[in-house]
């Protein structure tokens, strides 16, 4: 794709996390297709050294549909879109799991043992609501299990996964997590905001939708 990341970006961008102080990293720059590209060529530099279980956890099946056509190398986009329909792929010594911010779709991820699980990316939308608003129940779904995804907190998501796992990166814009290190790329520039007749407007005002 013509917009893909240059070689030299994808290699500054891994080496940074490789770098990083903590094990547990968070990704804050709004280029979320650009950021899962680093995150998952790290995770699967590291997989070849820690041979394991990884785990890919991302807001809803749209989005890593997203990833699969938008992430910003070849590589990636190619598989992530192997490990959809199966939701496993095996990679060298390492097994990659693809599961949701909903409980119903931790079947496989949830009978990994904890122990064999090595790493994990997890991937917010920018747009994002809490845990228990953001997929509709799944097919055969009983109430009791809606019931429990309403009383988990917000961030359950993430904390059900740092708690345990030895490395993650999560990418999430504008959104505070405990436990995490901010790390952010200098070759990612600032969101650029627009100007409409001599007045500048942040880029996440829609001017299209205001009303006269």
């Amino acid at each position: 794709m013509k917009k893909d990341l240059g070689k030299q970006e994808l290699y500054d961008g891994v080496k940074a996390i490789v770098e990083a102080e903590s094990d547990h990293i968070h990704l804050t720059q709004h280029k979320l297709f650009t950021l899962f590209s680093i995150a998952f060529q790290y995770m699967l530099f590291r997989s070849t050294k820690k041979p394991g279980a990884y785990i890919i956890r991302v807001e809803d099946s749209l989005l890593a549909e997203k990833l699969a056509r938008k992430s910003k190398d070849p590589s990636t986009r190619r598989f992530v879109q192997s490990v959809l329909l199966p939701r496993k792929l095996k990679f060298q010594k390492s097994t990659f799991y693809i599961d949701f911010f909903h409980m119903g779709s931790w079947n496989l991820t949830s009978e990994i043992p904890k122990d064999k699980v090595q790493g994990a990316i997890i991937v917010k939308n920018t747009s994002s609501k809490p845990m228990m608003e953001i997929a509709e129940p799944l097919e055969g779904e009983e109430e009791a299990e809606q019931d429990i995804m309403a009383s988990l907190p917000a961030d359950y998501y993430f904390t059900s996964l740092r708690d345990f796992v030895p490395a993650s990166i999560t990418i999430a814009y504008e959104t505070e997590l405990e436990g995490v290190e901010p790390l952010t790329f200098d070759f990612i520039q600032k969101e650029k905001e627009r100007t409409a007749s001599g007045v500048t407007v942040n880029s996440n005002i829609d001017l299209d939708n205001i009303k006269d």
